[in-house]
């Protein structure tokens, strides 16, 4: 479990005592928003990972030890691999990532503010920290949907990031997220276009990143209507026959 102010504990489920706790602060005040854990184990390699502030982590389940060999002693800096420099931007995740396979799947949370980063959802190797893929909600030259933006858009455009979390189908291997608004975002003058892949249900290649579709919700936002929650996975019947939605 978490605490309002980011420490990890670990619960005896039977009576309730603490086995052991962490906290990533080292003291310091901590808190913000924060929605929890993610676990993930490999036969006796039993993982837990979660954000404190800008930096994510993985803790040995049984002991509450960072894993020394993942990332550098344990943690890996989420400002890595964004647009700005890492030593002027702060990343600070609010929701946990989710497991395909070796991979830990998590996006991000941004200001909403000019200079805001943009929202890139990205994957890691859950044994070594690596970045293994990055999806670029703000899309560069080349990529879909860099024309619903100004030209160069992706060099000062910020948000629309998923800050409510992932949802996967394994057997596809498919990972599905909600992104808020571009930034600024209650002004769009200086973002003329639909603005992909703001506002928007996305599917990506859980493996590659690569994308598979979206649906966005509402085309060049202006009114901050963020998608808050991982979408549901669901079957439905129709007609006799069962649809996964």
């Amino acid at each position: 479990v978490a605490s309002a102010r980011h420490r990890i504990y670990a619960v005896n489920a039977g009576n309730g005592k603490m086995l052991w706790s962490f906290d990533p602060f080292n003291g310091g005040p901590g808190g913000g928003s924060f929605r929890g854990v993610t676990y993930w184990e490999d036969g006796s390699d039993k993982r837990i990972l979660f954000t404190g502030g800008d930096l994510l982590f993985a803790l040995n389940a049984e002991t509450g030890i960072p894993i020394q060999s993942f990332g550098k002693n344990g943690q890996v800096s989420m400002n890595v691999g964004i647009r700005d420099d890492p030593e002027k931007i702060s990343i600070k995740p609010t929701s946990p990532g989710i497991v395909f396979q070796d991979l830990l799947i998590i996006g991000n949370e941004v200001s909403e503010l000019y200079g805001a980063q943009p929202g890139y959802v990205r994957a890691y190797n859950i044994r070594t920290g690596k970045l293994v893929w990055t999806f670029h909600t703000v899309p560069k030259p080349g990529e879909l949907g860099y024309d619903t933006w100004p030209k160069d858009a992706w060099k000062y455009a910020g948000g629309a990031n998923c800050w409510g979390g992932l949802s996967v189908d394994e057997k596809r291997g498919m990972v599905f997220f909600g992104t808020g608004s571009p930034s600024y975002d209650f002004y769009g003058a200086d973002r003329i276009g639909q603005n992909l892949f703001g506002n928007c249900v996305v599917a990506l290649d859980a493996k590659t990143g690569k994308h598979i579709w979206h649906f966005q919700t509402i085309h060049h936002d202006l009114w901050d209507y963020d998608l808050p929650a991982p979408p549901n996975l669901v079957t439905v019947e129709k007609d006799g026959k069962k649809i996964d939605a």
